[in-house]
């Protein structure tokens, strides 16, 4: 069985971690899939959005592999296949698996489908939208085990929920609920957990017929001005604006509303 599962349907690309009976807990293997996978999905101009997801019912993602990922990391085994060595030689792997430091422009929504933890949680953050089941339950309880989360919460979280939120989260380690995640903004949507996916696939669907390039222009900006003086933020805006306003979409989406048609985006 592979760890990972990658389908393409139309414009919407689906990555699920598919190790239900580990809870979907990242392994070396899963973690290079994974990459892979999102590597190509940033490169194939035919996809417009994509979902992450876990197999099962029980858990979204429960963190890196205690028996195989997080001793090869912590040098407490050496590698012993070309999975491992992937892992510990391409800076590529672990970028681009945890949405860290690998470009991404086109959206990515999370259907989180049960427990959401440590390096689960810390994928999530790499996401745009996230859905969540009514069951699921966050967590980055690295420090109760004597490590942190390495993976971009320490820098993201406290800028997307707000510093006490996201300290007590980091600090403390313990679980919340879907609720309390949506009430610090952890999370957008929860509901019952049949509908986790039909929800992230609505809200996919509904992306993937707005404009490509207006799309990924705003995912850009938006990223690359967080933290940034308005004055620079303002300006990558005034960048995205000249490449989209020139653009055969920009007027294809007034003259299609005008002609009360669909309009036909092409991403140009």
């Amino acid at each position: 069985m592979l760890p990972l599962l990658y389908r393409k349907d139309g414009a919407i690309a689906t990555f699920t971690l598919n190790r239900p009976a580990a809870r979907n807990a990242l392994t070396p293997e899963l973690v290079c899939r994974l990459a892979d996978a999102v590597a190509d999905f940033v490169a194939d101009p035919a996809l417009r959005v994509g979902i992450l997801t876990g197999a099962g019912d029980k858990a979204f993602c429960s963190g890196g592999d205690l028996g195989s990922m997080l001793p090869l990391i912590s040098g407490d085994r050496a590698p012993a296949d070309e999975w491992d060595r992937r892992v510990l030689d391409e800076p590529f792997v672990m970028a681009a698996a945890s949405l860290r430091e690998f470009p991404i422009d086109k959206p990515l929504i999370a259907a989180i489908n049960g427990a959401c933890m440590a390096g689960g949680m810390e994928m999530v953050l790499g996401t745009d939208i996230r859905v969540a089941a009514e069951h699921a339950t966050f967590a980055l309880p690295e420090v109760r085990r004597g490590v942190l989360p390495f993976a971009g919460s320490m820098v993201r979280l406290p800028r997307q929920i707000g510093w006490t939120a996201a300290m007590e989260l980091l600090l403390v380690g313990e679980p919340i609920d879907a609720a309390e995640a949506r009430r610090i903004g952890l999370v957008g949507h929860i509901v019952p957990a049949a509908e986790v996916m039909p929800k992230a696939l609505e809200l996919a669907r509904r992306i993937a017929a707005n404009a490509p390039l207006a799309v990924q222009r705003v995912k850009h900006t938006a990223v690359a001005a967080s933290g940034l003086p308005l004055a620079e933020g303002f300006r990558l805006e005034d960048e995205s604006k000249r490449m989209v306003m020139a653009s055969d979409d920009a007027r294809e989406g007034p003259r299609a509303f005008m002609e009360k048609r669909a309009p036909n985006y092409t991403g140009r």
